[in-house]
C-alpha cells in the first residue's frame, strides 16, 4: 500500500507538469481581466473630522460644502464623528483617529480649552490637524479655518450704530457657550465698537438655551423686555436666537419697534436669509462654514502643495438691500449641488454595473479554463491510468511476498524470544539449587557461637544478598508465569483481617528499630472474603516493605481495612509519611522495570507491576495516590463474595493460612540495618582521607569495614550529598558508583574535575555495566580508574594504593626546585593552572612582611580548609613553611647574584627585621647569609 500511495504522487507530479501549458493560456486573460477589473486610484488618503458644533443647520451646510468638494476627490475616505457638543466626546474621538493613523484630522472644537491637549498630541505624532471656525489655547496645529468673530460682533455694532444713528438701548443675547472662542468674540466686538458712541446704551446681556428650553428663554427675554421699555435693538449671536427674539417681541406686540440683528445668514427655512427676506429680523451677518476650504487645505497639505496656516473668511451683513440676490445665489449651489450628487450616483450605478460585467466574464474564463484543464487531465487520466493499474499489479505482488517474509520472520522472532525466555526460566529455576546450598549452610555458620564478630559480618552480608536476590529471582518467575496466563487463581474463603495483622506483625520489629509508628485499624472485627493467600501475601510485603523502605525515622505507617460504601468491595489501605512520588512517577509506578528518578533506594522495577496483575487476577484494582514530601497511599479493593469467580478458580476445600515466616525474611531483610564494625575494633588512624559515595548500604558498608584500618573513611549515600563532602573535606581519593540517585557518577565525576578545589582528587568509579562503550564513557568523564562490579577486592586495594602513589610522585615533581620554576606535564590543565596561579602569588608578594595566607584565598576564591588541602595535596608542604622556603630560596639567589647589604635583602624577601632574617637563614641552611655570601665569593 506504501509502494502504490508513492507512485500515486508521483504520477500526479508528472501529470501537474505536463499541464503547465494549459494553465498559462488561463492565467494569461485572467491576469489581464484582474489588471481591467477596476479603476481605482493607486494612492489613497483617509481624513478624519471630528465635529462638536452648536447648530444643526450650520453644521449640515458644513457637511454639503465638504461632501461637494469631495466629491472631486474620490481617492480620499472621509471618516465623520460627531461629538454633539460634548467635549469629552469630541476627545475620544480624536484619540481614536490617532490610533487608527489617519493621514489628516479637521476638528471643529466647541470648547478651546479642555480640546487643546489632544490636538497637540496628534500634531506632536506627525498627523497634520485643520481647525474650522474655532481654535485652540495654543499653535501646535498645522492650519485653521474660520471667520474672525471679533469682526463679526464689531460688524453687527456698525450696522446697529447706522440703525439707531447714534443712540438708542441695546440687548444682546448669546447662547450657553459663555467663554468659548466664537462667544467671546463676537461679544467683545461689539461692545468694543459701541464704546465709540455713548449715545448707545448696552442695556444687557442674556445667555440663554434657545434649542432644549425656550419656553424658559423666551419668559426670560419677555421680563427683560417688560423690565426695559426702551430697548430699540436687539443683538442675537445666530439666527436661531433672533428668530426667537423675534417670536416674544410679535407676542408682546413691539416687533414693529425693535430692531433684531442675527449671525450666520443659513439659507432654508426659518435661516438667516429666510428670516431677513421675510422682515422677520432686520439683518444678518453671514459666517462662512469654512467647509469647502477646510478640504481644499486638506489635500494641499496631503499632496505637499503650498497652503495658508491661517486663513480668515470673509463675512458681510445681509439685509434687504442684498437678501434676494444672496437667496438666489444659494438656491442656485443648492441646485448645483443636487445635480452633482445625482451624477455621481450615476457614475456609481455605471461603475457596479461595469463590475458586474467585469466578474461575470471572469467567472465564465475561469469556468471554461477549469473545463480545460479537468478535460486535459482527464485525458491523461485515462491514458496512465493503464500503466498504473499494471505497475499496482505488480507492486500488489511484490507487497504480498514481503507480507509472507514478514509473517517468517516475526515467526521466528518469536521462537528466539520464547527460546530465550525459556533459557532465562531455567536458570532462573537452576539458581534455587545453588541458592539453596548458599543460604543452608550460611545459617548453620551464623548460629554458631564461637563465631567471630568481623566472620559474622561478612556471612551476614551473603545472607542478605542472597535473600535479595532470591525475591528477585521469585518475582521474575512470578512475572514470567503472568506473561504466559500460566498463573492461575486458587482462592478459598478467609477473614481478611486476620491475613493482613499476621502479615503486619513480621514488620512490628522492623517499625521499632526505626521509631516508626506502625498501627493497623480496622473497622470491620471480621471480614471474610474470597482471595489466594499466596498471591496476596506477596502484594501486601511488597506494599509494606516499600512503605518501611521510604519511610524515614519518626514516621507513621497505617493499615486500614474498611468496606466500600455500598458494601461489594473491601478495602486494604497502606498510608505512609514516607518521600513521597513525583506525578511522572506515579504515572509510570506500574510500568515493569520502571524506577523512579527521585528516590535514594533502587527496586527491579518489577513488585509493583507484578501487584497490580495478582490483583486483577482476583478481579479487584489497585490504586496509588502520593505527593512529593508528604507520603503515598495504596488502596487495594476486592470483591466480597464469589459470585466473580469462575469454579476453577475456588478451592472445593478452604485452604489453611501459609507460614509467612519464609516471606518476612525475603521482604524484610533489605530493612534490617547494615552491620558496622565493632566500635571496639582499633581503627588505624591515617592522614589520608578516602570518600565513599554508594547508594547501597551493604556494599558501603563492606567497603567502609575493609579499607577503615588504612584510610580515614567518609561516606555518602547520594551524588548530591558526596558531591557536598567532597567540597568540604577534599579527600585524598573518591570512590563512587555509577548508578547513583540524582547525579550519577560520570555526572559527578565531571564536575569535580572540572573544579579547581577538587581537580587533583583521584577518582575511582564502579560499575556493574562493563561494556567497552561505557568504560570509554567513563575515561572520557576524567575518571582515574574504571572498575566493574564484581571486583575483586585485592585489585581495588592495589588501585588505591597506586592512584595515592602517583600522586605523591607528582608532589614531588611540584617541590623538587622553587615551585615557580618547575612544570609537570603529567598532572591536569586544572592542577597546573592552580599551581601557576598560586606560585604567582606567593612570588609577587615575597617583600610583602603582612603577607598571609588570607591573601591568598581572597585572590583565588576558595576558603582556607580548602586552600590548606589542595597545596598539601599537590604539593606536599604546609602553605606557611612553603612561603618560607620560597622567601629563603629567594634570598639565596639575592645573594649570590646581585649587589644588595644583608638588611636590604632581608626587605626584599619579607623580613623587616635584619636579625631575624639571620637567624632564620641560619636554621634554614646552616650558616649565617654573610656566610653563605663570603663563600659563594671564593
Amino acid at each position: 500500500m506504501l509502494a502504490a500511495r508513492l507512485y500515486y504522487w508521483e504520477y500526479v507530479n508528472r501529470l501537474l507538469y505536463k499541464m503547465k501549458p494549459f494553465f498559462v493560456l488561463w492565467l494569461l486573460p485572467a491576469l489581464f481581466l484582474l489588471s481591467c477589473k477596476s479603476d481605482k486610484p493607486s494612492k489613497k488618503f483617509r481624513i478624519g473630522f471630528a465635529q462638536c458644533t452648536t447648530h444643526d443647520v450650520w453644521r449640515e451646510n458644513m457637511q454639503k460644502e465638504m461632501e461637494r468638494e469631495l466629491s472631486f476627490h474620490p481617492e480620499i475616505e472621509f471618516v465623520l464623528k460627531d461629538a454633539n457638543l460634548n467635549s469629552d466626546k469630541q476627545i475620544h474621538q480624536v484619540q481614536e483617529f490617532i490610533d487608527d493613523k489617519m493621514d489628516l484630522i479637521i476638528a471643529t472644537p466647541n470648547e478651546a480649552e479642555p480640546v487643546t491637549p489632544i490636538i497637540e498630541k496628534a500634531y506632536a505624532q506627525g498627523i497634520p490637524v485643520i481647525l474650522v471656525d474655532r481654535n485652540i489655547q495654543s499653535k501646535k496645529y498645522t492650519a485653521f479655518i474660520g471667520a474672525s468673530n471679533y469682526k463679526v460682533g464689531s460688524d453687527a455694532g456698525t450696522y446697529t450704530n447706522a440703525l439707531l444713528k447714534g443712540t438708542g438701548n441695546v440687548i444682546e443675547i448669546g447662547g450657553l457657550d459663555v467663554g468659548s472662542s466664537a462667544d467671546l468674540g463676537r461679544h467683545n466686538g461689539f461692545r468694543d465698537f459701541l464704546r465709540q458712541y455713548p449715545g448707545i446704551n448696552y442695556v444687557s446681556r442674556l445667555n440663554q438655551d434657545w434649542d432644549a428650553s425656550p419656553g424658559k428663554a423666551e419668559k426670560e427675554l419677555t421680563d427683560e423686555l417688560i423690565k426695559h421699555t426702551e430697548v430699540n435693538l436687539i443683538f442675537a449671536q445666530n439666527d436661531r436666537i433672533a428668530f426667537g427674539a423675534y417670536r416674544v417681541c410679535k407676542k408682546s406686540g413691539i416687533e414693529k419697534n425693535i430692531f433684531i440683528i442675527g449671525v450666520d445668514g443659513l439659507p432654508g427655512p426659518n435661516g438667516g436669509i429666510d428670516l431677513v427676506e421675510k422682515g422677520l429680523i432686520k439683518a444678518t451677518i453671514l459666517y462662512p462654514t469654512g467647509g469647502k476650504e477646510a478640504i481644499q487645505t486638506a489635500i494641499d497639505i496631503l499632496e505637499n502643495k503650498p497652503y495658508e496656516k491661517e486663513t480668515e473668511l470673509a463675512t458681510t451683513i445681509i439685509d434687504s438691500t442684498n437678501v434676494r440676490i444672496m437667496k438666489l445665489q444659494t438656491e442656485k449651489l443648492l441646485v448645483q449641488q443636487a445635480d452633482i450628487d445625482a451624477r455621481q450616483k450615476k457614475i456609481e450605478e455605471q461603475i457596479a454595473i461595469t463590475n458586474n460585467q467585469t466578474n461575470i466574464i471572469l467567472t465564465i474564463s475561469i469556468t471554461l479554463a477549469l473545463a480545460l484543464i479537468f478535460g486535459g487531465i482527464l485525458f491523461f487520466y485515462l491514458q496512465e491510468n493503464k500503466k498504473i493499474n499494471k505497475k499496482l499489479e505488480q507492486q500488489k505482488e511484490e507487497i504480498g511476498q514481503q507480507r509472507n517474509q514478514l509473517v517468517e520472520l516475526m515467526d521466528e522472532v518469536k521462537q528466539a524470544n520464547d527460546a530465550k525466555v525459556n533459557f532465562f526460566t531455567n536458570i532462573s529455576h537452576e539458581l534455587r539449587t545453588p541458592l539453596t546450598l548458599i543460604m543452608g549452610p550460611l545459617e548453620d555458620s551464623l548460629s554458631s557461637p564461637k563465631l567471630h564478630f568481623t566472620i559474622k559480618n561478612n556471612l551476614e552480608f551473603i545472607q542478605r544478598n542472597a535473600i535479595r536476590l532470591l525475591r528477585l529471582i521469585n518475582q521474575l518467575m512470578d512475572f514470567r508465569k503472568m506473561e504466559e496466563s500460566k498463573m492461575k487463581l486458587n482462592a478459598s474463603e478467609n477473614n481478611i483481617t486476620s491475613f493482613v495483622t499476621d502479615i503486619a506483625n513480621s514488620f512490628n520489629e522492623t517499625a521499632r528499630k526505626k521509631s516508626i509508628s506502625f498501627n493497623i485499624r480496622s473497622k470491620v472485627k471480621e471480614l471474610k472474603i474470597w482471595f489466594d493467600v499466596n498471591m496476596l501475601d506477596k502484594v501486601l510485603f511488597n506494599l509494606l516493605s516499600n512503605a518501611f523502605k521510604f519511610t524515614g525515622e519518626n514516621g507513621a505507617i497505617d493499615i486500614i481495612i474498611d468496606k466500600s460504601v455500598n458494601g461489594s468491595m473491601a478495602i486494604i489501605r497502606v498510608e505512609d509519611t514516607g518521600i513521597g512520588m513525583s506525578d511522572d512517577d506515579v504515572q509510570h509506578a506500574y510500568e515493569v522495570f520502571y524506577q523512579g528518578h527521585s528516590s535514594n533506594f533502587k527496586g527491579t522495577g518489577i513488585g509493583l507491576a507484578l501487584s497490580k496483575e495478582l490483583i486483577q487476577l482476583h478481579h479487584g484494582i489497585i490504586i496509588l495516590t502520593s505527593e512529593k514530601g508528604k507520603g503515598t497511599t495504596f488502596e487495594i479493593q476486592l470483591p466480597i463474595g464469589n459470585a466473580h469467580l469462575k469454579p476453577n478458580e475456588m478451592l472445593p476445600l478452604d485452604q489453611s493460612l501459609i507460614s509467612i515466616t519464609d516471606d518476612t525474611k525475603i521482604y524484610t531483610s533489605d530493612l534490617l540495618p547494615v552491620v558496622q564494625t565493632d566500635e571496639k575494633t582499633p581503627v588505624k588512624v591515617s592522614e589520608i582521607f578516602i570518600l565513599i559515595i554508594e547508594d547501597n548500604d551493604d556494599l558501603r558498608a563492606f567497603l567502609k569495614n575493609r579499607l577503615c584500618n588504612l584510610y580515614e573513611i567518609h561516606e555518602a549515600e547520594n551524588g548530591e550529598k558526596g558531591k557536598l563532602l567532597a567540597y568540604d573535606l577534599i579527600p585524598d581519593l573518591i570512590i563512587s558508583d555509577i548508578m547513583l540517585p540524582g547525579q550519577n557518577g560520570l555526572q559527578i565525576t565531571e564536575t569535580l574535575k572540572q573544579d579547581i578545589r577538587t581537580s587533583h582528587i583521584p577518582i575511582i568509579l564502579l560499575t556493574a555495566k562493563s561494556s567497552m562503550e561505557e568504560q570509554i564513557e567513563g575515561i572520557k568523564s576524567q575518571a582515574d580508574a574504571f572498575i566493574t562490579k564484581p571486583f575483586n577486592l585485592e585489585y581495588l586495594e592495589e588501585s588505591i594504593k597506586n592512584l595515592l602513589k602517583n600522586r605523591a610522585v607528582l608532589r614531588e615533581h611540584y617541590t623538587s626546585e622553587l615551585p615557580s620554576e618547575t612544570r609537570s606535564n603529567s598532572s591536569s590543565k586544572i592542577d597546573r593552572k592552580f599551581i601557576n596561579q598560586f606560585t604567582s602569588i606567593v612570588e609577587n608578594n615575597l617583600s610583602n612582611e603582612d603577607f598571609s595566607v588570607e591573601d591568598i584565598c581572597k585572590e583565588i576564591g576558595i576558603s582556607r580548609v580548602q586552600l590548606y588541602r589542595k597545596v598539601k595535596a599537590l604539593i606536599g608542604y604546609n602553605i606557611n613553611d612553603y612561603i618560607l622556603m620560597v622567601r629563603m630560596q629567594k634570598a639565596k639567589y639575592l645573594l649570590s647574584n646581585e649587589k644588595l647589604s644583608v638588611s636590604e635583602v632581608a626587605f626584599k624577601v619579607g623580613f623587616s627585621s635584619q636579625a631575624y632574617f639571620a637567624t632564620v637563614f641560619k636554621t634554614k641552611f646552616g650558616i649565617t647569609p654573610t656566610e653563605f655570601r663570603e663563600k659563594k665569593k671564593q
